[in-house]
């Protein structure tokens, strides 16, 4: 005799705090931010805050059916349209080699540079642990990323370190505090994407290319976002939501 156990309940999720201004976001490849997090960047760009994003490669390694050097001219166009789409305005390429990023001391000096740039007060990121939440693993670039990110503000904050980008009026900046993991399994926080949902809908077809590379066959980017928006919404307490990993990088929090 088999008896059926009802799913666990989620926890409710916190709010993320949003009385900030500046906020740089961190990923290893185009379309990462499209999965959720775009949503409530929409959400930040219409209260009027500056987001910026940085793509660590140029997801040349993503469509089978074209070259790198084809891939990435298409998916940079895709990802600058993608940003305008959720009032992102400033999208910068790193340019290192999709698929075999490392995580390291190079990753980390290009992330802090990049922070030191922009100044931001909160840097985004995606999930960073080793799987999904299930027995889906996480994929390496986004591994490297995500921890390099991490680490990359408290680097971007000490002057003697990677103090060889101090010039031309570059100070370190130790204003960022914290880090947000989108999607991670470890997610604690949320923010409501209700309002903002379908222009992070718009955002992932802005990948068409790389999404028909893919071959996913029927796919609709607005059902498979509810897929996650929804049930994460209802821990929240509200229609759509986004939920994040938050690290404080303060200490006392």
């Amino acid at each position: 005799r088999v008896t059926v156990m009802d799913a666990p309940e989620q926890p409710e999720l916190a709010a993320v705090p949003e009385d900030w201004t500046r906020a740089l976001a961190v990923v290893a490849h185009p379309d990462d931010l499209e999965y959720g997090a775009a949503a409530a960047i929409a959400r930040w760009t219409d209260q009027g805050k500056t987001v910026v994003y940085c793509m660590v490669t140029s997801g040349e390694a993503g469509i089978d059916g074209m070259t790198p050097d084809e891939a990435r001219e298409v998916r940079i166009g895709e990802q600058i349209e993608s940003a305008k789409i959720v009032g992102v305005e400033v999208v910068e390429f790193l340019g290192l080699q999709d698929g075999i990023i490392e995580y390291g001391v190079p990753l980390r000096r290009a992330i802090a540079e990049v922070i030191r740039k922009h100044k931001p007060e909160i840097v985004i990121t995606n999930n960073f642990r080793e799987t999904w939440g299930g027995s889906m693993p996480n994929q390496a670039d986004h591994i490297a990323v995500g921890k390099a990110s991490l680490n990359a503000v408290s680097d971007a904050g000490n002057r003697w370190i990677f103090s060889e980008q101090l010039v031309d009026g570059m100070e370190p900046w130790g204003g960022v505090t914290q880090v947000w993991a989108a999607g991670s399994p470890d997610g604690k926080h949320g923010v409501d994407t209700t309002d903002t949902f379908d222009r992070g809908v718009e955002s992932l077809k802005a990948h068409q290319a790389y999404i028909d590379g893919l071959g996913w066959e029927n796919f609709d980017p607005s059902e498979f976002l509810e897929g996650m928006s929804r049930p994460t919404g209802s821990r929240l307490g509200v229609t759509h939501a986004a939920s994040f990993e938050v690290f404080s990088m303060t200490w006392g929090d």
